[in-house]
């Protein structure tokens, strides 16, 4: 079902997406860095080690080409229950996270955010290409093409090294 649609986009750089605040982003802005992109929850078991992890690999490496794409995600357990703003304001304040706060998106079913349609086309994981859970992260390439995913109990700390490669540091 969801891996069998053809996508056409050729990386992530083709796609604009909404932030916390409703405007327009185009991720070709991002072009020439690594990106990790996670479906992000308030109100699950894995956010406080996940937020923390990510601040702290953010800050690591954002001066070095890393940049972390979060989108809030409702479909589990309705875990991001709030406005996109309110997960926004919720990740800077309690994680001091600097990254960019997406608009909440469906990564699962008929209304899955086309970003998240082109991810789980590229790497499909334990399950297929469904997304099982809150913060499953995504790493693509400085040329926007997907190079790994990770499932929702692997942590941010675990992949650092497939990060510090990807920016051609290993």
């Amino acid at each position: 079902m969801g891996a069998s649609q053809s996508i056409s986009e050729k990386s992530i750089y083709e796609f604009t997406v909404k932030d916390a605040k409703d405007k327009d982003v185009d991720l070709s802005s991002f072009k020439g860095k690594v990106l990790l992109v996670v479906n992000v929850a308030s109100k699950c078991g894995f956010t406080n080690s996940n937020y923390t992890q990510l601040t702290e690999l953010y800050n690591r490496y954002k001066d070095k080409g890393l940049e972390i794409l979060a989108f809030p995600c409702n479909q589990f357990l309705k875990q991001e229950p709030g406005t996109s703003q309110e997960a926004e304001e919720f990740a800077c304040t309690r994680y001091k996270a600097e990254y960019p706060i997406f608009r909440k998106v469906r990564v699962n079913g008929p209304d899955t955010a086309p970003v998240y349609r082109f991810l789980k086309a590229k790497k499909s994981g334990f399950l297929g290409s469904r997304i099982k859970w809150n913060f499953t992260k995504f790493l693509v390439d400085k040329e926007g093409q997907v190079i790994q995913r990770y499932g929702p109990t692997t942590s941010p700390f675990a992949i650092e090294n497939d990060i510090k490669k990807a920016l051609g540091e290993a």
